[in-house]
């Protein structure tokens, strides 16, 4: 029989509610944007659409990344959906906001970002901010949207991986 743990959410208990909360698969994307400290980029699973109409995308930053201001206040930003073989961008931008000359990347007529080879690139206007704990929910109006087929990159109890169908 699978151990089952309970617990309220509580400071003491916090480690097991990551734990918990980790159990949810997501994919991995990278947001990049231009700041007045140059090009900035930061690793996110906290992605997700919104709304089609208009176009709403949501992703939120924590409050303690020290990339957390210039991403709050980007006018712009472009979010890398990124594919099954990019852990190495994922964990580069995981701990890091710069140093971009490792992957191949251009920049849009906005000043941000754009890395090639994801399996979807969405451009965005900054649309509004919202204070959620101890993160900061940012929503992006899509002005842009590039994609190809393949593979995603899955992030899931602490590890990158890839979504396998059931046959």
């Amino acid at each position: 029989m699978t151990q089952h743990s309970t617990f309220a959410p509580s400071p003491e208990t916090k480690p097991q509610l990551r734990a918990a909360l980790g159990r949810f698969t997501t994919g991995v994307t990278v947001i990049t944007s231009h700041t007045p400290m140059g090009p900035m980029g930061m690793t996110a699973n906290s992605f997700t659409s919104l709304s089609l109409d208009p176009p709403l995308v949501m992703w939120a930053p924590g409050l303690s990344s020290k990339r957390h201001d210039a991403f709050v206040q980007a006018a712009h930003f472009c979010i890398h959906v990124l594919c099954a073989d990019q852990s190495a961008l994922a964990s580069h931008f995981a701990t890091r906001g710069d140093g971009f000359e490792g992957f191949g990347f251009d920049v849009n007529a906005k000043g941000v970002p754009l890395f090639d080879g994801c399996a979807a690139r969405i451009e965005c206007d900054a649309y509004a901010t919202h204070p959620a704990g101890d993160h900061t929910m940012v929503v992006g109006q899509v002005r842009q949207v590039s994609m190809q087929d393949r593979a995603g990159l899955a992030f899931s109890q602490g590890k990158f991986g890839q979504f396998a169908a059931f046959e």
